[in-house]
């Protein structure tokens, strides 16, 4: 396990070094879901290329899974000598899966802009870090925050609109902990959208543990779905604040067989209530939506508009 460990913090320092991105991904995917918008601002809309890069994320979970990168033992060393080879690849998302990651910014963006918000976009906008973070590798985040940090005050940016809970939570919770004066304004764009329209008519939320627990945007999401018409299925022992269950995305880079078990649980719970699931997060979606097929796994901004 530990040299699974040193071989993935390896892997990702290595391709945040080159491309900015955690994985050997293809970087054109990061932007051109942006196509007609101004580029760059005061304001700024980041996606820190997270919902165009979960489904590559999910395809290199499962290939971790088959060689037994948290198994431990001699599986372990083979995985972590896969990932040096792994690094090398230039992963790409199928058509299918770039376009609905695309459709979901665009349709944030339209709401951003519906709602008389301005803003711009940064074509070449770097990852947050939120994995380095996330995974321990205290260090090399606070190397690499400071440099995202920079990167944005040289653009002239002042305030951030987030799209999914991980980069929010590191931008305003981690970022003032290792970047000496930071002061960018961190809003989510569920925050300033106010949608009236719906997708589907009845639906069960799956709460990002981020969002829900730590950064009070549990009721936040919820009003967006009631105000748009959505009928929420609720129970407080599967949807509620301090019971809802996790969707196995925080160790799937680690124990990738415990992340899928994880996901399994937490689908049959939630399709006890509605074969519709709204999320709120792109690794939510795609973890959920591989454990259960048959589940309608939507995120928010494909149900609201």
């Amino acid at each position: 396990m530990e040299g699974w460990i040193h071989a993935l913090r390896d892997l990702l320092v290595d391709n945040l070094r080159r491309s900015r991105l955690p994985l050997p991904a293809d970087r054109s995917i990061c932007s051109r879901w942006a196509s007609g918008l101004p580029e760059g601002g005061r304001r700024v809309l980041y996606t820190s290329c997270m919902y165009q890069l979960a489904p590559l994320i999910a395809r290199a979970v499962d290939v971790l899974e088959r060689v037994g990168a948290g198994s431990g033992g001699v599986r372990a060393k083979m995985a972590a000598a896969g990932a040096r080879l792994f690094g090398g690849l230039l992963l790409r998302p199928s058509d299918e899966e770039a376009g609905r990651a695309d459709g979901i910014l665009r349709n944030i963006a339209a709401m951003l802009g519906r709602a008389g918000i301005q803003f711009g976009v940064l074509r070449d906008e770097p990852y947050s870090g939120a994995l380095l973070y996330e995974l321990g590798f205290e260090e090399d985040f606070a190397s690499y925050a400071r440099e995202v940090y920079r990167y944005f005050k040289e653009r002239g940016v002042e305030e951030v609109i987030t799209v999914d809970p991980h980069t929010h939570y590191v931008l305003e919770r981690a970022y003032p902990k290792y970047v000496d004066g930071f002061d960018l304004k961190v809003v989510s764009y569920m925050d300033l959208v106010r949608p009236s329209r719906a997708s589907v008519a009845k639906a069960v939320v799956h709460d990002s543990c981020l969002y829900a627990r730590y950064l009070d945007r549990y009721d936040v999401y919820r009003r967006l779905l009631d105000s748009a018409g959505v009928a929420r299925v609720e129970d407080p022992y599967v949807t509620g604040k301090a019971y809802s269950g996790c969707c196995g995305g925080p160790i799937e880079s680690v124990r990738p067989d415990v992340a899928g078990e994880v996901a399994k649980i937490r689908a049959r719970q939630l399709s006890r209530l509605s074969d519709v699931v709204v999320t709120v997060c792109p690794i939510c979606r795609v973890n959920l939506s591989r454990a259960a097929p048959t589940l309608k796994v939507l995120d928010l901004a494909e149900v609201v508009s």
